[in-house]
C-alpha cells in the first residue's frame, strides 16, 4: 500500500515538474520572439525601398519594393571602414584601460581591508545608481574647460563611467582567491607589480572575460555619450554615422535599416562567440 502511495505520489510530482519546463521554455520561447521581432523587422526594411517601408513596413519585400542597393549605397555614406576602426580604436582602448584600473582597484579594494576602502566601494557601488542625463551637462562643460571634447577625452570618461560595474564584479570574484597564495608568493619575492600580474591575473582569466565582453558592447553601441564628445566629421563613430540618415526634414529609412544592420553585425557576431563567458564569469564571481 505504502509502495503504490510513493509511486502515485513520485508520479504526480514528475508531472508537476513535467508541467513547470514546458512553462519555462514557453515562456522563453514567447520572450525570445519579442526581443527578435524588431530585428527580422529591420532586415526586411534593409532590402525594401524608401516606398516599400511606407507602405508595410512590417511585410516582406516583395517584386516592386526589394533592392539590395541599400547595403552598397549605406557603406559608402557611412564612409564604413574609417568609422569602424574610430568604434574600434575607441572600443579596445577604453575596454583594455578599464580592465587594468578596475582589477587594481578592486583588488587593493578587498585586500586592504579598512574603513577607508569599504567607503570607497560604496562610493563605486552609489554611482551606478546615478543616471547619466544628471552629469550630461556638467561633463559637457567641463570637459570643454579642460580640452577634452575630443577621442581621448571620450576614453577617459569612459573609463570614469565604466570602472564602477567592473570593479563591483572583481570585488566579488577576488574575494574568493585566496589570500594564502599572494602570501607566499611575496615570501618568495615577489613584489606588489608581480605579485598582481604573474599570481592574480591569470585567476581573474574568467571574470576579465566576461567584464571585457561586457564593456566592448556598451562602448561599441553607445551613442549618447559620443555624440556629445565627438565634434568632427572624421573621428565619428558607427553609431553616430548612423544617425546622419535622420535628417531635420527627411528621413532615409531604406539607407538607416541597412546602416544599422551593418553597425550591429560585428557586435552580434562578436557576441555569439563570446556568450558562454558571459554566463560563467558572472556565476563564478557570484557563487565562489
Amino acid at each position: 500500500m505504502k509502495s503504490a502511495e510513493a509511486v502515485f505520489v513520485k508520479t504526480g510530482m514528475q508531472r508537476k515538474n513535467s508541467i513547470q519546463k514546458m512553462s519555462f521554455i514557453l515562456v522563453g520561447i514567447v520572450l525570445g520572439a519579442l526581443f527578435l521581432f524588431p530585428i527580422l523587422i529591420l532586415i526586411l526594411n534593409s532590402f525594401k525601398n524608401q516606398k516599400g517601408i511606407f507602405l508595410n513596413v512590417l511585410g516582406f519585400p516583395d517584386a516592386k519594393t526589394f533592392t539590395p542597393d541599400n547595403y552598397p549605397k549605406a557603406f559608402e555614406s557611412l564612409n564604413y571602414m574609417l568609422s569602424f576602426m574610430n568604434s574600434l580604436v575607441i572600443t579596445a582602448i577604453s575596454t583594455v584601460l578599464i580592465l587594468m584600473v578596475s582589477a587594481m582597484a578592486a583588488w587593493v579594494l578587498v585586500r586592504y581591508k579598512t574603513k577607508i576602502s569599504s567607503a570607497i566601494f560604496i562610493m563605486f557601488a552609489a554611482s551606478m545608481l546615478v543616471p547619466f542625463q544628471c552629469v550630461m551637462l556638467p561633463l559637457v562643460s567641463m570637459g570643454s574647460a579642460l580640452h577634452m571634447i575630443n577621442r581621448v577625452g571620450l576614453v577617459i570618461m569612459y573609463i570614469g563611467f565604466g570602472t564602477s560595474m567592473s570593479i563591483i564584479m572583481f570585488h566579488g570574484f577576488i574575494k574568493n582567491i585566496p589570500e594564502e597564495l599572494e602570501e607566499a608568493a611575496t615570501i618568495d619575492g615577489c613584489n606588489s607589480v608581480q605579485l598582481f600580474f604573474i599570481i592574480l591575473v591569470p585567476m581573474l582569466k574568467t571574470i576579465m572575460i566576461t567584464v571585457t565582453i561586457l564593456n566592448i558592447m556598451w562602448i561599441w553601441n553607445d551613442f549618447l555619450l559620443p555624440s556629445l564628445i565627438i565634434n568632427k566629421p572624421g573621428w565619428q563613430t558607427l553609431p553616430l554615422k548612423t544617425y546622419l540618415f535622420f535628417g531635420q526634414f527627411s528621413k532615409r529609412w531604406d539607407l538607416a535599416s541597412a546602416g544599422l544592420m551593418l553597425c550591429i553585425v560585428p557586435i552580434v557576431i562578436f557576441y555569439l562567440f563570446c556568450q558562454k563567458y558571459i554566463v560563467k564569469g558572472v556565476t563564478d564571481g557570484a557563487i565562489k
